[in-house]
Order: C-alpha cells, then structure tokens, then sequence
C-alpha cells in the first residue's frame, strides 16, 4: 500500500466490488460527472462492474482508496493512459459521498503524483475534471498541478455540455515540492 496521513492506495479486493458500484456507479449523476463514457445499467456481480477487479494492464493503474483510521474503501484512484514511450499518464480519483470533504482527495492526489513520478517514472502527469469541481482543482493545486486549457462546453454531463479543466504537472516542477 501508499499511504499517506488520512489515506492509502491498495489493490482492488473483491470485496471492494459492491461498496464502490453502489456509491460510485449507481449514482448516475455522480457516474456521469466523473466518466466521459454514458451511464448504463450494469450489475455489481458477474464481471459486469467497471469496479471489478481485472488483470493489471501497462497502461493503467488502479486502486483503491483507503481511508486509513477506519480502513474502509473510500473510492477510487487511477493512472490511465500510461505511455511508457514518452512517459507521461492521465490521474483521478472518485471518492464515495460519505468520504468527501475529509481531505482525502488532496492527499489522494498527492499518493498518484509520488506513485506517477517515483515509482514509475514517470515525467508528466495530467488531469482532465469539469470546470464546476472545484475540489478537485483545488486538490490538483495544492499537489502543484497547473491550469494548461480549458476545453469549452467538451462534456455532456447528465443532460447538459460543460467546460472542461486540462491540469498537468512535470516531474521536476514534483520533485520542488
């Protein structure tokens, strides 16, 4: 695991499955804020969860938030996207309703920066979020994530185009913190 203070990043356990399909997928407004892909009815059993835990793969990384003083899942977190050829990958985190507003995505965010950079090597991490998530803007911030676009009305988000932030932060800007 890579802990930090409040939280950690573990492998996905099966039993992680439903708690994050309930909270995470079966929220269609709270699915549809955090995927580009429309929400469809799924199953949380029988491989179907997007939340399922499957082979790792070389170009993502996934795992599991923990919340450290209760040791519950707490959501999610990812490096997608991974190039090894021009070392570069694409983060985020979802975090169940009840783990929000704890300090958990900041430090979250911290954990795949030091996960991006130190142990993969990577050179450039970016993130893409809805310009209204200022929670997230303000996690990527304080990891020193910098605002590089701002992509205008670029997701449909449960019945509505939105604006999207592109942030991305090198691994020498990383390594001055």
């Amino acid at each position: 695991m890579i802990s930090g203070h409040l939280a950690g990043l573990r492998a996905r356990l099966p039993e992680d499955v439903p708690v994050l399909h309930a909270e995470l997928y079966d929220d269609v407004v709270t699915r549809s804020r955090a995927d580009s892909r429309p929400w469809s009815p799924r199953s949380a059993t029988g491989g179907h969860s997007p939340y399922e835990v499957g082979a790792p793969t070389e170009d993502a990384a996934v795992f599991t938030v923990v919340e450290l003083t209760s040791g519950e899942p707490a959501g999610e977190a990812l490096i997608w996207g991974i190039d090894t050829h021009n070392r570069c990958a694409h983060l985020g985190i979802s975090l169940r309703p009840g783990m929000r507003g704890r300090g958990l995505g900041q430090e979250v965010v911290h954990l795949l920066c030091r996960y991006g950079f130190t142990v993969r090597g990577l050179g450039r991490l970016q993130l893409e979020t809805l310009a209204d998530n200022a929670a997230m803007i303000r996690a990527a911030r304080a990891a020193g994530f910098v605002q590089e676009g701002l992509l205008r009305r670029s997701a449909w988000v449960y019945g509505a185009f939105q604006d999207e932030v592109v942030m991305g932060l090198l691994a020498e800007e990383w390594a001055l913190r």
